[in-house]
Protein backbone atom coordinates (compact mmCIF):
# COMPACT_ATOMS: atom_id res chain seq x y z
CA UNK A 1 0.00 0.00 0.00
CA UNK A 2 0.83 3.55 -0.51
CA UNK A 3 2.54 5.70 2.55
CA UNK A 4 0.30 8.08 2.27
CA UNK A 5 2.29 10.81 4.17
CA UNK A 6 5.49 10.15 1.48
CA UNK A 7 3.14 11.26 -0.64
CA UNK A 8 2.31 14.30 0.77
CA UNK A 9 6.51 15.10 0.75
CA UNK A 10 6.22 14.35 -2.93
CA UNK A 11 3.09 17.28 -3.06
CA UNK A 12 5.64 19.38 -1.24
CA UNK A 13 9.16 19.01 -3.19
CA UNK A 14 6.37 19.38 -6.41
CA UNK A 15 4.80 22.09 -5.27
CA UNK A 16 8.24 23.96 -4.36
CA UNK A 17 10.29 23.48 -7.09
CA UNK A 18 13.28 21.65 -5.27
CA UNK A 19 14.02 19.03 -2.20
CA UNK A 20 15.61 21.77 -0.05
CA UNK A 21 12.17 24.13 -0.32
CA UNK A 22 10.44 21.39 0.47
CA UNK A 23 12.47 19.97 3.48
CA UNK A 24 12.43 23.57 5.30
CA UNK A 25 8.54 24.08 4.82
CA UNK A 26 7.99 20.56 6.62
CA UNK A 27 11.05 20.58 8.86
CA UNK A 28 12.51 17.92 7.73
CA UNK A 29 16.40 17.87 6.66
CA UNK A 30 17.06 17.57 2.68
CA UNK A 31 18.32 13.80 3.33
CA UNK A 32 15.25 13.16 4.60
CA UNK A 33 13.04 14.52 2.95
CA UNK A 34 14.81 12.44 -0.60
CA UNK A 35 15.29 8.94 1.14
CA UNK A 36 10.54 9.71 1.46
CA UNK A 37 10.78 10.11 -2.27
CA UNK A 38 13.50 6.80 -3.19
CA UNK A 39 11.40 4.68 -0.71
CA UNK A 40 7.99 6.05 -2.39
CA UNK A 41 9.12 5.45 -5.34
CA UNK A 42 10.27 1.68 -4.70
CA UNK A 43 6.41 1.27 -3.04
CA UNK A 44 5.15 2.38 -6.60
CA UNK A 45 7.62 0.89 -9.23
CA UNK A 46 8.03 4.07 -10.39
CA UNK A 47 10.05 7.15 -10.99
CA UNK A 48 8.68 9.82 -9.62
CA UNK A 49 11.03 13.18 -9.64
CA UNK A 50 13.93 13.75 -12.29
CA UNK A 51 16.87 16.15 -11.73
CA UNK A 52 16.73 19.39 -14.31
CA UNK A 53 20.20 21.33 -13.43
CA UNK A 54 19.69 21.96 -9.70
CA UNK A 55 15.91 21.58 -9.27
CA UNK A 56 14.13 18.32 -9.88
CA UNK A 57 10.82 18.08 -12.15
CA UNK A 58 7.84 15.81 -11.68
CA UNK A 59 7.39 12.70 -14.12
CA UNK A 60 3.83 11.97 -15.37
CA UNK A 61 3.38 9.31 -12.08
CA UNK A 62 5.15 11.86 -9.92
CA UNK A 63 2.22 14.39 -11.69
CA UNK A 64 -0.73 12.06 -10.79
CA UNK A 65 0.28 10.99 -7.38
CA UNK A 66 0.71 14.50 -6.49
CA UNK A 67 -2.75 15.31 -7.53
CA UNK A 68 -4.17 12.80 -5.38
CA UNK A 69 -2.31 13.55 -2.49
CA UNK A 70 -4.04 17.40 -3.13
CA UNK A 71 -7.61 15.14 -2.71
CA UNK A 72 -6.22 13.23 0.36
CA UNK A 73 -5.25 15.85 2.42
CA UNK A 74 -8.07 17.72 1.48
CA UNK A 75 -10.18 14.80 3.02
CA UNK A 76 -7.98 14.13 6.13
CA UNK A 77 -8.64 18.33 6.35
CA UNK A 78 -12.46 17.64 6.24
CA UNK A 79 -12.41 15.31 8.45
CA UNK A 80 -10.37 16.62 10.92
CA UNK A 81 -12.80 19.73 11.03
CA UNK A 82 -15.95 17.32 11.17
CA UNK A 83 -14.64 15.09 14.13
CA UNK A 84 -13.82 18.42 16.17
CA UNK A 85 -17.54 19.41 15.35
CA UNK A 86 -18.72 15.96 16.65
CA UNK A 87 -16.83 16.21 19.83
CA UNK A 88 -17.82 19.68 20.53
CA UNK A 89 -21.83 18.82 19.81
CA UNK A 90 -21.68 20.87 16.70
CA UNK A 91 -22.85 17.87 14.04
CA UNK A 92 -24.26 14.43 14.66
CA UNK A 93 -26.78 11.66 14.82
CA UNK A 94 -28.73 10.85 18.16
CA UNK A 95 -31.02 8.01 18.01
CA UNK A 96 -32.56 7.50 20.97
CA UNK A 97 -35.64 4.65 22.27
CA UNK A 98 -38.48 5.33 24.46
CA UNK A 99 -41.73 4.21 25.59
CA UNK A 100 -44.95 5.80 24.74
CA UNK A 101 -45.75 7.16 27.92
CA UNK A 102 -43.02 9.15 28.78
CA UNK A 103 -42.74 10.93 25.41
CA UNK A 104 -44.98 13.98 26.08
CA UNK A 105 -43.74 14.72 29.49
CA UNK A 106 -40.32 13.65 29.98
CA UNK A 107 -38.88 13.30 26.95
CA UNK A 108 -39.88 16.39 24.61
CA UNK A 109 -38.90 19.10 26.85
CA UNK A 110 -35.76 17.29 27.29
CA UNK A 111 -35.16 17.03 23.75
CA UNK A 112 -36.52 20.79 23.45
CA UNK A 113 -33.20 22.07 25.28
CA UNK A 114 -31.05 19.57 23.30
CA UNK A 115 -32.32 20.95 19.64
CA UNK A 116 -31.91 24.78 21.64
CA UNK A 117 -28.02 23.54 22.50
CA UNK A 118 -26.58 21.50 19.69
CA UNK A 119 -28.60 22.66 16.74
CA UNK A 120 -27.06 20.98 14.27
CA UNK A 121 -27.16 17.37 15.65
CA UNK A 122 -29.84 15.10 14.02
CA UNK A 123 -32.87 13.72 16.56
CA UNK A 124 -34.14 10.22 15.96
CA UNK A 125 -36.80 9.52 18.73
CA UNK A 126 -38.44 6.29 17.88
CA UNK A 127 -41.15 3.98 20.33
CA UNK A 128 -39.62 0.81 21.40
CA UNK A 129 -40.65 -2.03 23.17
CA UNK A 130 -38.61 -2.34 26.38
CA UNK A 131 -36.49 -5.38 25.84
CA UNK A 132 -35.86 -3.83 22.13
CA UNK A 133 -34.41 -0.84 23.09
CA UNK A 134 -32.30 -1.91 25.67
CA UNK A 135 -30.46 -4.49 23.28
CA UNK A 136 -30.54 -1.39 20.50
CA UNK A 137 -28.12 -0.17 22.83
CA UNK A 138 -26.36 -2.46 23.82
CA UNK A 139 -25.82 -3.47 20.47
CA UNK A 140 -24.40 0.02 19.20
CA UNK A 141 -28.20 0.29 17.24
CA UNK A 142 -29.33 3.54 19.50
CA UNK A 143 -27.69 5.90 21.79
CA UNK A 144 -29.86 6.01 24.65
CA UNK A 145 -33.16 4.61 25.83
CA UNK A 146 -35.68 5.20 28.60
CA UNK A 147 -36.69 1.88 30.27
CA UNK A 148 -38.60 0.56 32.93
CA UNK A 149 -36.79 -1.81 35.18
CA UNK A 150 -33.50 -2.32 34.00
CA UNK A 151 -31.81 -5.39 33.93
CA UNK A 152 -30.33 -5.98 37.85
CA UNK A 153 -26.92 -7.33 36.29
CA UNK A 154 -24.40 -5.33 35.27
CA UNK A 155 -23.57 -5.15 31.67
CA UNK A 156 -20.28 -4.51 30.37
CA UNK A 157 -20.04 -1.42 29.11
CA UNK A 158 -23.31 0.25 29.86
CA UNK A 159 -24.05 2.18 32.55
CA UNK A 160 -27.89 3.28 33.72
CA UNK A 161 -29.11 6.29 35.25
CA UNK A 162 -32.05 6.88 37.27
CA UNK A 163 -34.56 9.46 35.75
CA UNK A 164 -37.23 9.35 38.28
CA UNK A 165 -39.68 7.42 40.25
CA UNK A 166 -43.10 7.23 38.87
CA UNK A 167 -46.23 7.27 41.04
CA UNK A 168 -48.85 5.43 40.51
CA UNK A 169 -52.65 7.08 40.73
CA UNK A 170 -55.91 5.56 41.75
CA UNK A 171 -57.80 6.40 38.42
CA UNK A 172 -61.94 6.47 39.92
CA UNK A 173 -65.19 7.06 38.45
CA UNK A 174 -66.62 10.60 39.61
CA UNK A 175 -69.16 9.06 41.72
CA UNK A 176 -67.17 6.26 42.83
CA UNK A 177 -67.76 5.99 46.76
CA UNK A 178 -63.78 7.01 47.56
CA UNK A 179 -63.93 9.44 45.02
CA UNK A 180 -64.12 12.40 48.11
CA UNK A 181 -60.95 11.06 49.59
CA UNK A 182 -57.47 12.91 48.56
CA UNK A 183 -55.48 9.78 49.55
CA UNK A 184 -56.72 5.78 49.21
CA UNK A 185 -55.54 2.97 50.96
CA UNK A 186 -54.46 0.54 47.83
CA UNK A 187 -56.35 -1.84 49.99
CA UNK A 188 -60.32 -0.37 49.92
CA UNK A 189 -60.21 -1.14 46.11
CA UNK A 190 -59.84 -4.66 46.93
CA UNK A 191 -63.31 -5.80 46.11
CA UNK A 192 -63.59 -3.67 43.12
CA UNK A 193 -63.13 -4.70 39.44
CA UNK A 194 -60.34 -3.99 37.91
CA UNK A 195 -59.09 -2.45 34.32
CA UNK A 196 -56.07 -2.93 33.22
CA UNK A 197 -54.24 0.03 32.17
CA UNK A 198 -50.53 -2.11 31.40
CA UNK A 199 -49.48 -5.03 29.08
CA UNK A 200 -47.41 -7.73 30.88
CA UNK A 201 -44.36 -6.62 31.75
CA UNK A 202 -42.12 -3.99 33.43
CA UNK A 203 -45.15 -1.42 33.85
CA UNK A 204 -47.53 -3.76 35.05
CA UNK A 205 -45.16 -5.91 38.06
CA UNK A 206 -45.31 -2.75 40.01
CA UNK A 207 -49.18 -2.43 40.30
CA UNK A 208 -49.62 -6.63 40.83
CA UNK A 209 -46.96 -6.41 43.08
CA UNK A 210 -48.30 -3.54 45.61
CA UNK A 211 -51.67 -5.24 45.17
CA UNK A 212 -50.00 -8.52 46.68
CA UNK A 213 -48.69 -6.41 49.66
CA UNK A 214 -51.94 -4.92 50.12
CA UNK A 215 -53.11 -8.38 49.98
CA UNK A 216 -54.81 -9.47 46.89
CA UNK A 217 -54.86 -9.78 43.67
CA UNK A 218 -56.71 -7.38 41.05
CA UNK A 219 -59.62 -8.97 39.56
CA UNK A 220 -59.37 -7.40 36.00
CA UNK A 221 -62.66 -7.21 34.42
CA UNK A 222 -61.72 -5.17 31.04
CA UNK A 223 -58.00 -4.33 29.54
CA UNK A 224 -56.70 -1.44 28.07
CA UNK A 225 -53.01 -1.05 26.36
CA UNK A 226 -53.33 2.67 26.59
CA UNK A 227 -54.02 5.11 29.08
CA UNK A 228 -56.93 6.98 27.14
CA UNK A 229 -58.45 3.85 26.58
CA UNK A 230 -58.15 2.66 30.29
CA UNK A 231 -59.52 6.07 31.38
CA UNK A 232 -62.52 5.57 29.13
CA UNK A 233 -63.33 2.39 30.72
CA UNK A 234 -62.90 3.50 34.35
CA UNK A 235 -65.21 6.56 33.30
CA UNK A 236 -68.00 4.35 31.80
CA UNK A 237 -67.72 2.13 35.65
CA UNK A 238 -66.26 -0.88 34.52
CA UNK A 239 -63.90 -0.43 36.95
CA UNK A 240 -61.28 1.47 38.60
CA UNK A 241 -57.49 1.52 37.68
CA UNK A 242 -54.12 2.57 38.79
CA UNK A 243 -52.14 4.47 36.02
CA UNK A 244 -48.24 6.12 36.56
CA UNK A 245 -48.53 9.81 37.05
CA UNK A 246 -46.67 10.53 33.37
CA UNK A 247 -49.71 8.56 31.58
CA UNK A 248 -52.19 10.89 33.07
CA UNK A 249 -51.01 14.36 31.58
CA UNK A 250 -54.84 14.11 29.71
CA UNK A 251 -57.10 13.29 31.97
CA UNK A 252 -60.91 11.82 31.12
CA UNK A 253 -63.47 14.23 32.37
CA UNK A 254 -65.59 11.48 33.47
CA UNK A 255 -62.52 10.26 36.21
CA UNK A 256 -61.27 11.51 39.21
CA UNK A 257 -57.64 10.74 40.03
CA UNK A 258 -56.40 10.25 43.85
CA UNK A 259 -53.07 9.12 45.42
CA UNK A 260 -52.67 5.71 46.81
CA UNK A 261 -51.08 4.56 49.83
CA UNK A 262 -49.76 1.40 51.89
CA UNK A 263 -47.85 0.99 49.89
CA UNK A 264 -47.94 3.12 46.81
CA UNK A 265 -47.11 1.90 43.87
CA UNK A 266 -44.06 3.05 42.10
CA UNK A 267 -42.10 2.23 38.31
CA UNK A 268 -38.63 3.27 38.45
CA UNK A 269 -37.65 4.81 35.07
CA UNK A 270 -34.11 5.13 33.95
CA UNK A 271 -32.18 6.02 30.50
CA UNK A 272 -29.35 3.27 29.68
CA UNK A 273 -26.67 4.39 27.56
CA UNK A 274 -23.49 2.77 26.21
CA UNK A 275 -20.11 4.30 28.50
CA UNK A 276 -18.34 5.44 24.94
CA UNK A 277 -20.97 7.58 24.11
CA UNK A 278 -21.00 9.50 27.00
CA UNK A 279 -17.88 10.67 25.19
CA UNK A 280 -20.40 12.76 22.99
CA UNK A 281 -21.60 16.34 24.54
CA UNK A 282 -24.84 16.32 23.04
CA UNK A 283 -25.70 12.69 24.58
CA UNK A 284 -24.57 14.42 28.70
CA UNK A 285 -26.86 16.94 27.25
CA UNK A 286 -29.34 14.62 26.76
CA UNK A 287 -28.85 12.96 30.22
CA UNK A 288 -28.93 16.15 32.43
CA UNK A 289 -32.49 17.37 30.43
CA UNK A 290 -34.14 14.35 31.22
CA UNK A 291 -33.13 14.60 34.58
CA UNK A 292 -34.30 17.96 34.94
CA UNK A 293 -37.35 16.89 33.15
CA UNK A 294 -38.18 14.03 35.94
CA UNK A 295 -37.33 16.56 38.81
CA UNK A 296 -39.98 19.18 37.26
Amino acid sequence: MIDVRRMQVLRAVITSGSVTAAATHLGYTPSAVSQQISALERETGSTLLERVGRGVRPTEAGLLLTRYAAVISEHLAEAETALADLRAGREGRLTLRYFASVGPTLLAPALARVRREHPGVAIDPRLAAPDDALSEVIQGDADLAVVVRPPADARQGIRVVHLLDDAYRAVLPTGHRLAAKRVVDLADLAGEPWVSSEPPGPCLAPLVDACAAAGFSPDFAATSEDYATAQGFVAAGLGVSLIPGLGLSARHPGVVVRRVRHPEPVRAIHAVVRHSSLEQPVLRTLLDALRDSGRE
